[in-house]
């Protein structure tokens, strides 16, 4: 690499320095932290959406857990030498001043090293802003020349490249710090934008160098699945590239890279291990109320593709005083793979026929038309919530084409509504209920959708009319719930379940609705009730209705899988007893074939795996797990907020939509519908 594109590729990593910034500055405008300081050294503002803020809000808290640890071992020793902080790639980062305001450098200092140009700005915005000039007390200013640009009596910021590692140990010499004291390095998403020569010598140096330390990263990582690709796509894009992620895919990887760098010992865990261990339950729910929030998904995904490591040098400060033992998160790989079920290609992205939307919901009216309605999308080149109905038709050549067509008619029009559901009533009417608009605007009103052909009897020129439905007092304010079909006393019912609503982030109660009139009716269910969830599966099978995972009040997923059995006298709730055990999972869609139940896709968080086809034998009660092959996918895919349909007759399974907001890397779509080849399932088990 040359000069100039090392030079550009330094300024494109400055610039992530400075979106951080500004989604730091908002996470503390809105109380996710304390921080009164970020905003001072930050110019300008900009209000990120809820996902980001929780990003942020986690990485902060996982940063502030271990630099503390680390302070409250240095007070435990009061013999001890002053403790040291060396902040690497600190850019405009507030921890200074929030531990000076909060008592905890007393015995301490902190060092902080960036380049040249972010540490002069940082310094030149310290000096002049009395706020923070007030906490550092009399400090000195380096000239233009000098690698040393700030320096008071407990803080230190020094502008030079991490790469030139003789010049970074001369100067941190030369700044006063001392080696053989205790001292906490830090590199907040710093490794993995240098080359991984370059990363490999900084970890090896510092433990060479520091023989008293502790090492603590958070950066990203697990760069082969959808979320991820889409992840490595977003920096490159940016020209800072992530380094090191194919040799350092996972935790474990991470883990063995300190430890052969010579840290005599290191602990390691994603994000969502770390929310849910090391953050009080009513710190999590203090978080989870601060803003009106609906991306579980790609919380858990960001979470779940970032980590946070702690290794340690010397006997002072073991590992353990970062992450002591503590509630064991369970991790619940998936069996071994039964099998690897094809994915290929049905649709291209030919005249926007494709369905690029997630949230959305989709049923087959016949063999040959599927309709998919609402969600959020990409239509007419931007995304918005869809107001379009997408048709996906089969030809005489069992080809599928897609088309979009508007609602027709001067009545009710379509909403756009996501999060619903829709069930088929007959070969040209659908059933809509529930569903949102934004996350504090529920779709009250059940609406029914018509289509009818125009004179040439073409599936082109479908028109399709929208309805209100049921009766006119009748409304429903949930989303991320079900809907499904039972029988009880030879009448058609629906059973709407669980879901989420404004007032209650997670539903445990339910409907039964005639068909017939949508008009609820009261039908008696025994047994135990199962615990409240939304974004979970159903499917009609006996009668009566199954219930497989979904996420719980504690914002974690389910494994347990439940049959509302039709008895003489109504329903009864009964648990599924499956061995070996399912991986949690929420966001996933489920079908029954041939006496199986199939769980596809969706997000987990209990295992590094890519959630694929989990087959549950509800004979027997065993399960096995598929992977999916996408070889001939060229485009990552996304299984979560998608939709599938069933094929039965031809042992088909296809996949619709799906996708989302993935944190600050920008909206993914999947662009294709893709078919699922399921008959290798009706060979054995």
């Amino acid at each position: 690499m040359g000069p100039r594109s090392r030079e550009r590729r330094a300024g494109a990593v400055q610039s992530t320095n400075d979106s951080s910034a500004l989604s730091k500055s908002s996470l503390a405008a809105r109380g996710y932290v304390q921080d009164a300081f970020v905003a001072l050294l930050v110019p300008g503002t900009a209000r990120r959406a809820p996902l980001i803020h929780r990003g942020y809000y986690v990485r902060a808290r996982a940063v502030r857990h271990c630099v503390h640890a680390f302070l409250r071992q240095a007070r435990a020793c009061p013999e001890a030498p002053r403790s040291q902080i060396l902040s690497l790639g600190a850019g405009s980062d507030s921890l200074y001043f929030c531990l000076k305001t909060d008592g905890l450098l007393a015995r301490a200092a902190v060092w902080e090293v960036d380049f040249p140009d972010v540490a002069r700005r940082k310094a030149e915005r310290i000096a002049e802003t009395p706020e923070l000039r007030a906490l550092t007390g009399p400090f000195q200013r380096g000239s233009a020349a000098s690698v040393l640009c700030f320096e008071s009596l407990d803080y230190h910021i020094l502008g030079l490249d991490l790469r030139q590692l003789q010049e970074l140990d001369e100067a941190l010499a030369s700044a006063g710090l001392d080696v053989t004291t205790p001292t906490l390095l830090l590199a907040e998403a710093v490794l993995t934008y240098l080359e991984p020569v370059s990363a490999a010598s900084l970890i090896a140096w510092a433990a060479r160098r520091f023989p008293d330390a502790l090492f603590v990263v958070y950066e990203q990582m697990k760069p082969q699945d959808a979320f991820g690709q889409f992840m490595l796509q977003h920096f490159q894009q940016l020209n800072s590239p992530l380094h090191g992620l194919d040799s350092f895919p996972d935790v474990e990887a991470q883990r063995c890279r300190f430890l052969q760098a010579g840290w005599t010992a290191c602990s390691a865990m994603d994000m969502n291990e770390f929310y849910h261990c090391f953050l009080p339950a009513e710190e999590r729910w203090r978080i989870e109320n601060l803003e009106p929030f609906d991306e579980f998904e790609e919380w858990h995904l960001k979470c779940a593709h970032y980590f946070v490591l702690a290794a340690s040098r010397g006997d002072t400060l073991p590992q353990t005083l970062v992450f002591p033992p503590a509630e064991v998160f369970p991790r619940v790989d998936p069996a071994s793979p039964s099998g690897v079920l094809d994915a290929r290609i049905v649709t291209s992205d030919n005249q926007g026929s494709t369905l690029k939307t997630f949230g959305h919901a989709s049923v087959l009216l016949s063999p040959g038309i599927i309709l998919s309605a609402g969600g959020f999308g990409e239509q007419e080149r931007r995304h918005c919530r869809v107001n379009k109905f997408h048709l996906l038709s089969r030809n005489s050549d069992s080809e599928w084409k897609g088309f979009h067509i508007d609602s027709w008619g001067t009545g009710t029009q379509w909403d756009g509504r996501l999060y619903h559901t829709m069930t088929r009533l007959s070969d040209t009417q659908v059933l809509v209920l529930g569903g949102r608009l934004s996350p504090v605007n529920p779709a009250l009103s059940p609406l029914q959708i018509h289509l009818f052909k125009n004179e040439d009897n073409s599936t082109e020129s479908l028109n399709v009319t929208v309805t209100r439905a049921g009766p006119g007092n009748f409304t429903l304010s949930c989303w991320r719930h079900s809907t499904t079909e039972v029988s009880y006393k030879n009448q058609k019912y629906l059973f709407v379940y669980g879901g989420r609503s404004v007032l209650e982030p997670v539903l445990s109660d339910w409907h039964f609705l005639h068909v017939g009139t949508i008009a609820p009716v009261k039908i008696p269910v025994e047994g135990e009730a199962p615990e409240a969830r939304h974004s979970h599966s159903a499917c009609s099978w006996q009668g009566g209705a199954l219930i497989a995972g979904g996420l719980g009040a504690s914002e974690e997923p389910l494994n347990s899988v439940l049959f509302l059995r039709p008895i003489s006298c109504g329903f009864f709730w009964e648990s599924i007893d499956i061995q070996p055990p399912i991986t949690p999972r929420y966001s996933h869609t489920a079908h029954v074939l041939n006496e199986k139940l199939l769980l596809v896709g969706g997000v987990w968080i209990h295992s590094s795996l890519v959630p694929g086809v989990t087959v549950i034998n509800l004979t027997t009660g065993l399960s096995s797990e598929y992977q999916i092959d996408t070889t001939c996918v060229p485009r990552p895919l996304m299984l979560h907020n998608h939709t599938s349909i069933l094929l039965p007759e031809e042992q088909q399974l296809l996949l619709l939509g799906g996708g989302g907001n993935c944190f600050s890397f920008g909206t993914y779509f999947n662009p294709h519908t893709v078919t699922l080849d399921l008959s290798s399932l009706s060979v054995g088990q």
